[in-house]
């Protein structure tokens, strides 16, 4: 056998969908962690200076940062190693095996493995759809407090009606109702639109979102080929047909 032929061969056996996938939940989980372990100290700060003059008032919410903060650390963790095992499950089920081993014929072990992988992936979906659904809620809130800065600078233009413009943080449940101000309208909510933590708290939670949205189509894609790889290795086995998803 040539180098070329070997090469092709090799090349045959590579989980394409699965290596596609593990990169893309790579880069996604990474831009989930980096990007709203820094979207949440920036929240954090913003609440600080301009919403909040007690700090018992967000004291919860700082507590909540942190506990979130060392979540993203261990989520980060468990996906590298989960992104690992997938790989090597899909490597397992190519025909790469039965290119250098022989003929390839799973045993009931090898099944429960493959069936035990597509469960733990379905179950990881469903909490990972409930996350991706949770992140999109800060996007709304500071799309709203970014709107309400467009119609700041709008009204300066006109000069009318610069004091009705307001953003209150304590609708959204992020400060009790007690706290003061909670609430910043005209001057006061020109300043926080004319700083830089805003803007890139909101562009770092759009990123965030971005980032848990890749990993759905990941997730997605792994369920997908493990799933084929398994009805392949279980129906087809016995006709010497090899999976090469």
């Amino acid at each position: 056998m040539g180098c070329s032929e070997c090469c092709v061969r090799c090349l045959r056996g590579v989980p394409f969908a699965s290596l596609i996938a593990t990169m893309l939940c790579f880069v996604g989980v990474a831009v989930f962690c980096g990007c709203g372990h820094e979207a949440l100290a920036g929240t954090e700060k913003l609440i600080e200076q301009h919403f909040s003059q007690n700090f018992m008032d967000y004291a919860l919410l700082v507590t909540l940062v942190q506990v979130f903060q060392y979540v993203i650390y261990g989520t980060a963790s468990f996906f590298f190693l989960y992104g690992v095992l997938l790989l090597a499950e899909g490597f397992y089920t190519t025909s790469a095996v039965k290119a250098l081993f022989g003929e390839f014929r799973t045993t009931m072990c090898g099944r429960c493995v493959s069936a035990t992988f597509i469960l733990l992936t379905h179950g990881v979906m469903v909490v990972w759809m409930a996350v991706f659904a949770l992140s999109a809620l800060p996007v709304y809130v500071y799309f709203t407090m970014w709107s309400a800065c467009q119609t700041v600078k709008r009204v300066t233009e006109n000069g009318t009606g610069f004091e009705d413009v307001c953003v209150d943080v304590r609708q959204y449940g992020i400060l009790p109702w007690n706290a003061s101000p909670g609430k910043i309208c005209g001057a006061n909510l020109a300043v926080v639109c004319n700083t830089s933590d805003l803007e890139l708290t909101y562009h770092l939670f759009i990123a965030t979102f971005a980032g848990a949205a890749a990993t759905v189509i990941a997730l997605l894609t792994y369920m997908m080929a493990s799933t084929y790889n398994y009805a392949v290795l279980k129906f087809l086995s016995r006709t010497n047909c090899c999976t090469k998803f």
